[in-house]
């Protein structure tokens, strides 16, 4: 069974889904939308300030699964256009270090609430 992870630092639920689901040595964290945590509305139009504010609400569900950053193994990250790919990528980046985590980017039709961007997560404790 998992334990559902859930802080007031990241965005609430929008939906039937936990923040974060912890099985022990693997956290999944639920796609990431650029929603400020306390207006739950965006934090801006604009790519760039979207990509930071969806990496900040992934860093406050790692911290409160008490993990970072670097335990990240695995990540999904969903654009409403390609044509933002390398701003995207750029700012994702300055979050991490090597080694980087597994990752795959790919355009979307739509993402929830119009966001331009979208990443989940799995980190793990290993």
């Amino acid at each position: 069974m998992f334990k559902p992870i859930q802080t007031d630092h990241a965005p609430a639920a929008i939906g039937p889904y936990s923040q974060a689901s912890d099985l022990g040595n693997l956290v999944f964290i639920s796609g990431q939308i650029p929603l400020d945590p306390v207006s739950m509305e965006f934090v801006s139009d604009d790519v760039q300030d979207q990509t930071h504010q969806v990496m900040k609400n992934i860093g406050a569900i790692l911290e409160e699964a008490g993990l970072s950053y670097k335990n990240l193994v695995k990540m999904n990250i969903y654009l409403d256009s390609m044509d933002d790919f390398v701003t995207v990528n750029d700012i994702y980046a300055s979050y991490l270090s090597e080694p980087y985590p597994a990752r795959a980017a790919v355009e979307v039709s739509r993402l929830p609430k119009g966001a331009k961007v979208e990443i989940e997560a799995i980190a793990s404790r290993q």
